[in-house]
């Protein structure tokens, strides 16, 4: 179905290839998951598969890329369009329409699909994605899940040979991921649609994978069974991790792979205990809080999308705020930060609200850094962003710059933040936000677009705000990442809180959010690989 004969392609004043010398045959019908470290290459392997690599991004390729026999320079992208269906990392970037039925049916107009055909594929792709209820919503009103779901949606409803996924679920809570995955393996399985999919959370979709392609850096792919390929990839799901500190051969690729050696390991940890939560932390349930919000509430339009709820966080502590799509965690975020709206309710911080105080003193007091952080930059290089944020935070000249270092190093200060990398653009805004010094930090879904590493490196300069005092409040659907680095965490529902707890209680009691190694372990409370290994590396005769 997809052939990769030979393709080298390399951009405008790139140093070395993007791809190099790639070989691929893949056939009707296979899901193949495409992985690798941010930046080696995965979307540019992904858009040449429709020819948007190098019609739309300029640069030279070599060798030949074909679909179903037909090469990617014999039509334009949009002739591939019903036979490849592609979903890009930013959805909204990708809408041409209002509302999310008009969206769902504008790809099949183009195609000039009969009416009473359209209007049913609409019926099955609204069930299929469970979305029913936003049919006449406005596209700019949904949540970043939801928007996600639109538009795979929009593709799966012009019935498409091939479908390539950039990060499908990286903005979708663990249930959501679970229903759109199903929808795409009934794909797969039922109709012989060919899927590729680029996605960090690879613990979603590993298990699933009939092939998986490993870009190591250097411009290569390697292309095999999952279960050969992860052995030497770097970037490896936890339940894998757990299974190379536990010796176990093959490799678990799921869950339900990983509990049939769970026994035996369950009993080696058994005189074992997690660690204790972490010193930074051990006071915060009597310290002063640094924010207290009470009945807070959040209305748009007819919808309430946060109902009175009340909140403190305290200096040391990194609280996760998890919930399904659409629940109301970025309203919340917004409100406690003062640029949203709200109907009523009082936030407190150090005295004084920030949605009564001027823009740059509530940047003193809490920061923000949104879904797409992007929207926070706007001028043509780093360096002018930095500066920038230094007059703006009456910071000393090189705040930002210094704090920029210090989180990601070796952003160029002549680069462009649009060109930067997902974790380099995240790095930038939260140093934007850093140079106010604020009491609190806000974080609207962090890690979408980051791999394990760079996770991890975000996951440090999180713990050390936190270690300096300050409060950290991440809005994340990342299970692994808040098992990892929350001490606490809270779950909305319907605009209301209905759990508020350290995260080992919160997280081990939930099957959505629950972690894979608590999965894989339970009863005993083990939340991340990590805790496992040094657990194992303590001989019994030494605690």
């Amino acid at each position: 179905m997809i052939t990769f004969d030979r393709v080298t392609f390399t951009y405008h004043g790139a140093a070395r290839p993007a791809l190099s010398g790639v070989d691929l045959r893949i056939g009707e019908g296979e899901l193949c998951l495409v992985a690798g470290r941010t930046g080696v290459g995965k979307s540019t392997l992904l858009r040449a598969v429709n020819g948007l690599v190098p019609r739309f991004t300029g640069g030279r390729l070599s060798g030949r890329v074909a679909v179903a026999g037909t090469g990617t320079e014999e039509r334009s992208p949009q002739e591939f369009a019903a036979l490849v269906g592609v979903v890009g990392q930013d959805p909204l970037a990708g809408f041409v329409t209002d509302t999310v039925e008009e969206e769902l049916a504008y790809g099949m107009e183009q195609l000039a699909i009969a009416p009473d055909t359209m209007r049913k594929r609409v019926e099955e792709t609204i069930d299929l994605l469970g979305i029913a209820d936003l049919r006449h919503r406005p596209l700019r009103t949904l949540s970043g899940g939801q928007q996600q779901r639109v538009a795979i949606g929009s593709v799966l409803t012009t019935h498409p040979a091939v479908l390539v996924l950039d990060e499908p679920t990286s903005a979708l809570d663990p249930t959501a991921a679970e229903e759109v995955l199903a929808a795409v393996l009934r794909l797969v399985h039922d109709l012989g649609t060919t899927v590729l999919i680029a996605e960090h959370r690879m613990e979603r979709v590993l298990q699933y994978a009939d092939r998986l392609l490993h870009l190591p850096g250097d411009g290569t792919v390697r292309d095999g069974a999952p279960a050969e390929v992860i052995a030497g990839v770097d970037v490896a799901p936890p339940v894998v991790h757990l299974g190379r500190v536990a010796g176990w051969d093959p490799l678990p690729l799921s869950v339900r792979d990983a509990r049939r050696h769970a026994p035996a390991l369950r009993e080696r940890l058994a005189a074992r205990v997690p660690p204790p939560a972490r010193s930074a932390a051990e006071d915060a349930e009597e310290a002063e809080p640094t924010l207290r919000a009470r009945r807070i509430t959040v209305v748009h339009g007819p919808t309430v999308a946060v109902r009175e709820v009340a909140l403190a966080l305290r200096p040391g502590e990194v609280t996760a705020l998890m919930g399904r799509n659409g629940s109301g965690k970025s309203s919340l975020l917004w409100a406690l930060q003062g640029s949203g709206p709200r109907r009523s309710g009082t936030v407190d911080v150090a005295g004084d609200d920030p949605g009564k105080l001027p823009a740059h003193r509530a940047r003193s007091l809490v920061g923000l850094v949104p879904q797409s952080a992007a929207d926070l930059l706007h001028l043509r290089t780093v360096a002018a962003e930095c500066a920038q944020a230094d007059r703006e935070s009456d910071a000393a000249p090189g705040t930002c710059r210094a704090l920029l270092d210090a989180i990601a190093p070796g952003v160029g200060d002549g680069g462009h933040p649009r060109d930067l990398s997902e974790g380099q653009r995240l790095a930038l805004v939260l140093a934007v936000q850093l140079t106010a010094a604020p009491r609190v930090m806000l974080l609207d879904e962090p890690t979408r677009g980051l791999d394990h590493h760079a996770k991890r490196a975000f996951a440090r300069v999180v713990r050390e705000l936190a270690e300096r005092g300050g409060s950290v409040l991440i809005a994340t659907h990342d299970v692994e990442f808040v098992a990892a680095t929350a001490d606490r965490v809270a779950v909305m529902a319907e605009g209301e809180l209905v759990a508020d707890g350290p995260t080992a209680d919160v997280v081990c009691s939930s099957p959505a959010f629950a972690p894979q190694v608590a999965k894989v372990l339970r009863p005993q409370p083990w939340l991340t690989p990590e805790q496992v290994e040094r657990a194992l590396a303590v001989p019994e005769s030494a605690r």
